[in-house]
């Protein structure tokens, strides 16, 4: 027997094995084996659970003891890169939050990858958690409607959600991308480069863009972009080597790293591996403010995000639609970012 829960007036269907069976005809024995042994079941009457399955919007539950308790105790985090100290920094805010009222995070990491997001996301219905924060890659609007539908809200964080039904909690990246160019050009660099990619992770686009526009105000100024494949190390690292391999009358007097990541890596690319010295013939700014910024070899200037904050703000959001459904109008919370500025941009 379906039965339906009311959240705020909205009817959330529980689809049971036996409805999928009975609309599939077959037994639910076989439906448990398309689920778990499809080898068994003959291609017709997997299409047929599949199609059933489809068509009345049946998760399977991995935690049952939960659903037969209610609500899960959890729930989902998918960051971009749990590797990058920002985003672990993000998740122990949001898990510092939950942990106030006996709650946890589970963490999913993406790693830039689409196809991973949208597994941790199907993972995470499967689990029935409580919520979903997502700092998304692709583009998942359709899917995370669908989550909502079930009864599982979302909060967008690290990324703003305006022009959706979605809250989020950002930090402006134009502005930011503003902020460390002007800060380049204010110490008379003028020939900027900005090191970072892919340009799909709409962070990394914002800070280019905010970067362009303050280039833009400065007469005689220009700016390069030298686009990597992702945002680590390793990719600076090469970024920074192919800067320092060309004649010096060809290098930018300054670069703007897209994360704090990338820039430690240009900066062993121009140092180590190229003999540059930051910031005499290369000033060098990162984006994040991470706890590492400040004890490389040249203490690098960054633009500071409060990443504990945004993780605990978004879980807020999200007991507040778990507790209460969707607000009539999504919230966006926007911080500002702060200049950071260190030994990479100041010869003092």
């Amino acid at each position: 027997m379906t039965r339906a829960r009311s959240t705020e007036g909205v009817a959330v269907a529980t689809v049971s094995v036996r409805d999928v069976a009975a609309l599939a005809g077959v037994s639910v024995g076989t439906v448990s084996n398309v689920l778990n042994r499809p080898e068994k079941v003959s291609p017709a009457a997997v299409k047929r659970v599949h199609d059933a399955i489809d068509k009345l919007g049946f998760v399977r539950n991995d935690a049952a003891r939960q659903l037969r308790a209610g609500r899960s105790h959890s729930f989902g985090l998918i960051v971009l890169d749990a590797g990058n100290p920002f985003f672990s920094d993000l998740a122990r805010g949001a898990e510092d939050r939950a942990a106030t009222d006996g709650l946890s995070i589970l963490l999913g990491n993406s790693g830039n990858d689409a196809r991973r997001e949208a597994a941790y996301l199907d993972l995470f219905e499967t689990q029935r958690v409580s919520g979903v924060l997502i700092s998304p890659f692709g583009e998942q609007v359709a899917r995370l409607e669908r989550l909502r539908e079930r009864g599982i809200p979302t909060v967008l964080v690290d990324r703003a959600a305006r022009g959706t039904s979605f809250s989020s909690v950002s930090v402006d990246d134009v502005v930011g991308g503003r902020i460390a160019a002007s800060h380049l050009l204010d110490i008379g660099r003028r020939r900027l480069a900005f090191v970072g990619g892919p340009s799909s992770i709409r962070q990394v686009a914002d800070r280019l863009t905010g970067a362009e526009i303050a280039v833009a105000r400065v007469p005689g100024a220009a700016i390069e972009v030298i686009a990597t494949t992702d945002l680590t190390v390793l990719d600076g690292r090469q970024a920074g080597a192919a800067i320092a391999s060309r004649p010096a009358s060809a290098r930018p007097d300054a670069v703007f790293c897209a994360n704090d990541l990338v820039a430690v890596g240009v900066l062993q690319g121009l140092g180590i591996l190229g003999g540059v010295r930051v910031p005499e013939e290369i000033a060098l700014i990162g984006y994040d403010d991470i706890a590492f910024a400040q004890a490389t070899v040249v203490p690098l200037s960054s633009i500071r995000q409060p990443s504990g904050l945004i993780g605990r703000t978004g879980l807020e959001l999200l007991l507040a639609e778990a507790a209460d459904g969707p607000p009539a109008e999504p919230q966006h919370v926007v911080y500002q970012p702060e200049l950071v500025v260190r030994a990479s941009t100041s010869a003092s």
